[in-house]
């Protein structure tokens, strides 16, 4: 087959706007290639998979019922947002999902005019949506504001918060709740998607209505007849909640029946006020591997489209993720009272295991980070041992939590802070470039950043046994392949070490960037101090190194701005010394996707990098202290 054979259908839809020139009776057809596309496309780039799968045939309703990009569709996490992108004009560029200069894993406002709200963090969706109809309102334009959140996403308590704001309001606002959890309510089928049309039109409505109007003179009438309606749905729909909130409840229906999705979705599209419906999907529709282990393809590298084998082997030594799990179990054995917490990544954050081995003290406390630290502090409150484990780019959203709860009761958490730094393709809405920097300003917090695997482990256990908060936040992905022992040894807190002697430039190196230290230092004959603290740090050591070099560099895979150079330059400051100093980290900016090779080179920050940035500095200087080697 020709590439012009291949998906014949979908490559006539170009825009929604194609979409919406099809005939329903096509619309399946249009399903099966567009789900076919995404498992060729994905199995070549890799990126989100199950998610997107799962929300084909609702994509493509969406589309064709709204009157996209005038009507506001807004996805929340952006997971799904594959199809949606291929729907919308960007087929042709999937190729370059997810890598430098390419397509975004998620939805971005400045790809494109059906992104209309910029995601990657979750439940933001209804509230972002909620915002739009409320402008719409005061702009008294004409347009519908819809937000589609995944049924993991609505255990945060921000989307309860846009759900109790929006039921108070008269605006035009549908929530579609995409629910793909396994376990599913048996009423999900043909007498739910039949009774979804029926109370989704307009005559149920009138009906609805209109009693409201004339029961409402009768009270005792009309609670009777409130609590009927409320009665008969109950039986067949789990709509009192969101009823109660303020929202026309409809469905569950079937995600995957586009005859139910289109009819239904029409008739609430001509409905006033805030709708809500129920949708039932299944995670990795029609791609049996993915239906078979939704969350092993829920990201994927590159994989066999028919097979579904993935063809990236990742080979090498333990992953720091790998390194945090089984540190966790062995503790465990050790410590009864240690108690593993994660906001909804057990697999991500490496806690499959510990899960399985220790049932009991396993809390997954759903999407709901500021839930999951303070909880963590009634835990220690009571004499437990709480360790939460956390990307450094969700802990963003406990900082409230983290400062009043944790570290002002000076409490015995400690988070293991997966993600640190740049995070290759998932970009900049999942970088974890600030942590040191908001980490560092609060009081009672120890922070330790590893050089290498086996230190990782060995700085867990030093949070972990420290009377008070801690952090030990490590890279996504490997480390240098240095042998782990399965010890549970402590560090001195505090105290850093020499890796490396050299002669008047001394390069202070805060956890993953050691091994680039090292590297550039061969060349600039350079001593190399492995930090590892950076609170408290090292004073004794910094002070040594500024009197026996010339010039000293600090580095880290962190923002330059507030992070542990800035933490240098304050005790040579506070001490009175003047030294030439040059800090190395992440710009002032927001670093787009890529490998991370490309973009520690792109930053700078790499051994190439770090001897560019040292032979600039002495050409701004001028200074005559410019060592032998850069001039070869």
């Amino acid at each position: 087959m020709t590439k012009n054979t291949l998906f014949p259908l979908l490559r006539s839809v170009d825009t929604p706007e194609d979409l919406r020139q099809l005939e329903p009776a096509q619309l399946p057809l249009l399903a099966t290639e567009l789900r076919d596309f995404l498992i060729q496309s994905v199995g070549k780039t890799g990126g989100h998979l199950s998610a997107g799968l799962g929300t084909v045939e609702l994509t493509i309703a969406l589309h064709y019922v709204f009157n996209t990009p005038d009507d506001k569709l807004v996805w929340d996490v952006g997971h799904q947002s594959y199809p949606h992108k291929i729907l919308t004009g960007r087929r042709e560029q999937m190729a370059s999902l997810r890598q430098k200069n390419g397509l975004s894993g998620f939805p971005r406002r400045d790809e494109s005019p059906y992104d209309t709200f910029g995601v990657g963090h979750s439940s933001t969706s209804i509230s972002a949506a909620l915002g739009m109809a409320m402008a719409a309102k005061l702009l008294n334009t004409e347009h519908k504001s819809i937000a589609v959140i995944g049924d993991g996403a609505m255990t945060a308590g921000m989307a309860f918060e846009a759900l109790n704001h929006a039921g108070d309001q008269e605006l035009d606002l549908l929530v579609i709740l995409n629910d793909n959890d396994m376990s599913i309510s048996p009423n999900v089928g043909g007498m739910s998607n039949y009774l979804a049309k029926m109370l989704s039109g307009k005559l149920y409505s009138t009906v609805r209505e209109g009693s409201k109007k004339v029961l409402g003179v009768m009270p005792s009438v009309w609670e009777l007849a409130r609590r009927a309606e409320e009665h008969v749905k109950g039986m067949v729909v789990p709509g009192t909640l969101f009823e109660e909130l303020g929202f026309n409840y409809i469905g569950p229906i079937d995600g995957h029946d586009m005859d139910t999705l289109v009819t239904t979705l029409k008739n609430l599209r001509a409905l006033k006020g805030p709708q809500f419906l129920h949708v039932v999907t299944k995670k990795g529709k029609g791609f049996a591997p993915a239906e078979n282990n939704p969350c092993e393809y829920h990201g994927v590298g590159a994989f066999d489209p028919d097979t579904g084998e993935m063809l990236s082997s990742k080979g090498g030594g333990p992953t720091y993720t790998q390194i945090f799990g089984d540190w966790l179990c062995d503790m465990a054995e050790q410590d009864e009272r240690l108690v593993g917490i994660t906001p909804a990544m057990r697999e991500g954050s490496g806690m499959v295991t510990f899960s399985q081995r220790y049932p009991k003290r396993y809390i997954d406390v759903g999407i709901a980070e500021q839930h999951a630290v303070t909880l963590a502090a009634g835990l220690a409150c009571e004499g437990l041992k709480p360790v939460v484990a956390i990307y450094s780019t969700f802990l963003q959203r406990g900082y409230d939590q983290l400062i009043h709860d944790v570290a002002l009761q000076d409490l015995p958490v400690m988070f293991a802070i997966d993600r640190a730094g740049l995070v290759g393709a998932d970009g900049a809405t999942h970088a974890g470039n600030y942590d040191l920097s908001f980490l560092r300003c609060i009081p009672n917090m120890v922070i330790m950043a590893p050089a290498d695997e086996n230190e990782c482990r060995r700085m867990l256990s030093t949070g972990f046994l420290h009377n008070g908060p801690s952090a030990v936040r490590y890279p996504r992905g490997g480390g240098m392949g240095i042998e782990v022992s399965r010890a549970l040894q402590s560090l001195p807190i505090g105290k850093g070490e020499i890796r490396r002697r050299g002669r008047k430039i001394a390069i202070l190196a805060f956890g993953s960037l050691v091994k680039e230290a090292l590297e550039a230092a061969k060349t600039l004959d350079a001593t190399v101090a492995n930090m590892r603290f950076v609170k408290p740090l090292d004073e004794d050591l910094i002070l040594e190194l500024a009197a026996d070099h010339d010039l000293v560099i600090t580095l880290e895979e962190n923002s330059r701005l507030g992070g542990a150079g800035a933490a240098v330059l304050e005790l040579l400051a506070d001490r009175g010394i003047q030294k030439e100093t040059l800090l190395l980290g992440l710009p002032d900016l927001f670093i787009e996707q890529g490998t991370r090779e490309q973009l520690l080179a792109d930053c700078g920050l790499d051994s190439r990098g770090i001897l560019a940035a040292v032979d600039q500095f002495y050409q701004d200087q001028a200074c005559q202290k410019r060592p032998a080697s850069l001039n070869s």
